[in-house]
């Protein structure tokens, strides 16, 4: 699947993951054969948090909030959704599972994109069926077992 991921930084701040690397991570967990476009948005404690209430009811921030496309009847859209990473979640959450920062982003990333996707982990074989894709595309971008 070829994926054009579109890259937006709503905060400034140290060893962010470039649009790059965002674009690769998200390529490697695209299953679809049809081109597709990704709009990833990396954001801070408030803008998560605000989503997160708003979307599913739930207070406080969160590392990545997926929003599956869903065109209207009768249009064409190559567009798969939208992934907002909230990056002081995932700098914290890699700190204190003792991960590396990048290993951990690339986690979130694929993680989302199996989301929008259609995966998902409500039920334990959903869950197990999703973790064990996650864990084969991590292990294809050089990065160890997420869930170790």
């Amino acid at each position: 699947m070829i994926v054009d991921v579109i890259v937006q930084y709503a905060l400034s701040a140290p060893n962010l993951p470039s649009a790059a690397q965002i674009n690769a991570w998200a390529a490697a967990a695209a299953f679809n054969l049809n081109p597709m476009e990704v709009v990833a948005r990396v954001v801070g404690d408030a803008e998560s948090a605000q989503l997160n209430q708003h979307y599913r009811q739930q207070s406080g921030p969160t590392n990545v909030l997926s929003f599956p496309f869903e065109p209207p009847p009768g249009v064409e859209a190559n567009l798969l959704g939208d992934l907002v990473l909230c990056a002081p979640v995932i700098v914290r959450e890699a700190r204190e599972q003792g991960k590396p920062a990048l290993a951990h982003w690339a986690h979130m990333i694929v993680h989302g994109m199996l989301h929008l996707q259609g995966y998902d982990h409500q039920t334990d074989g959903e869950a197990h069926d999703m973790e064990t894709r996650e864990r084969e595309i991590m292990e294809r971008l050089g990065f160890e077992n997420p869930y170790e």
